[in-house]
């Protein structure tokens, strides 16, 4: 099973980089606003014209993403008071510090891509005057790591199993959501959007790697 679990991981890693590095060289051509270019182009451009532009989806994704972020913060909370409460990182729960290095990979890999600018978004924003990076799309990647990661920590902490399958649906629902929605708003080239799945599967499939090596702590006799 381990074995398996690192073979969908690095598989998953490698067809990751490959497609970043087929974006930046196959099909490309000048597609987007202000003469901007894009890889796959013609898929691209397929996709611009079918789904066209929704600014109500784009901001119901947002507050999605926002949501995102609360969830984050939620377990940092969680993390802090362990750590205030034990005097002692060691006393922090394994899984939250996993959340935490896992939440910082992201953040560095939007830092990233922000200076790499492999796309420009299909459209300008309203208030600005120059296209921005779309490449991978963040919220994306926000929506389906923080949302697909939160789930298998939360159980440690819901006794109820009904309430957990529960939380485990809303969560699950929300990455969906978020990530449709932000497909059919296009404010994001289809690329983009399948940039930001195969990133967010790569981390959760290492994040599960990780999970599974954590082993809970023994209880203590009161």
């Amino acid at each position: 099973m381990k074995t398996k679990n690192y073979t969908n991981f690095l598989v998953l890693l490698l067809v990751t980089v490959i497609f970043s590095l087929l974006v930046c060289f196959v099909d490309k051509a000048v597609i987007g606003p202000a003469n901007t270019s894009v890889g796959f182009s013609h898929l691209n451009a397929f996709f611009r014209d079918l789904i066209g532009t929704n600014m109500a989806l784009y901001t119901i994704t947002n507050i999605l993403g926002y949501l995102a972020i609360l969830v984050c913060c939620g377990f940092g909370f969680i993390g802090l008071m362990q750590l205030i409460s034990g005097k002692s990182l060691k006393k922090v729960d394994r899984n939250v510090i996993a959340l935490g290095i896992l939440y910082v990979i992201v953040i560095g890999l939007y830092v990233l891509f922000e200076k790499a600018e492999i796309n420009y978004r299909p459209i300008i924003m309203p208030g600005e005057t120059a296209p921005e990076a779309s490449f991978p799309s963040s919220h994306t990647m926000l929506a389906l790591v923080v949302f697909c990661s939160a789930p298998p920590v939360l159980r440690r902490y819901l006794k109820d199993a009904s309430v957990r399958k529960i939380v485990s649906i809303v969560f699950y629902a929300l990455a969906i959501i978020t990530v449709v929605g932000r497909l059919f708003s296009g404010v994001h080239w289809f690329i983009d959007i399948i940039a930001g799945v195969l990133i967010s599967a790569t981390l959760l499939s290492g994040f599960n790697i990780v999970l599974k090596a954590i082993k809970p702590k023994k209880k203590t006799a009161q």
